[in-house]
């Protein structure tokens, strides 16, 4: 296992990102602090490549109805906690790399821990 330094836990408070390119030669990863966790994703949508980290960060987006309907209430739910792709929209679920609109689609994810003061990703060898 590989051990690398990303960041100082100063440097991607709540709420923010940093992205690493390019990463071991690739097209790089993304650290996101999603209410105070750590998590790291390929920096490559799974849908036609796009730099995914680059995407907004959003929410689930939940209805009481459809969202045609007079009634209709449309609410956030994790604001924060998804990416979607800047290319097609595709989202992903930050802490899982789980697509939320194909199951079978999955963004390749890193363990990500703190060090005294270091933002640190863990890398296959």
């Amino acid at each position: 296992m590989t051990r690398v330094v990303i960041a100082k836990v100063w440097e991607i408070p709540p709420g923010d990102r940093k992205i690493v390119v390019p990463f071991r030669g690739r097209a790089g990863i993304g650290v996101f602090n999603v209410n105070g966790e750590l998590y790291a994703l390929r920096n490559i949508c799974p849908h036609k490549r796009g730099p995914l980290c680059t995407g907004e960060l959003t929410g689930r987006i939940d209805a009481a109805a459809p969202p045609s309907a007079r009634q209709a209430e449309l609410t956030v739910e994790g604001d924060g906690e998804v990416l979607r792709c800047p290319w097609h929209q595709w989202p992903f679920e930050i802490a899982t790399g789980r697509c939320l609109v194909d199951p079978d689609v999955r963004v390749k994810t890193y363990p990500v821990h703190v060090d005294g003061n270091d933002i640190v990703v863990n890398l296959d060898d």
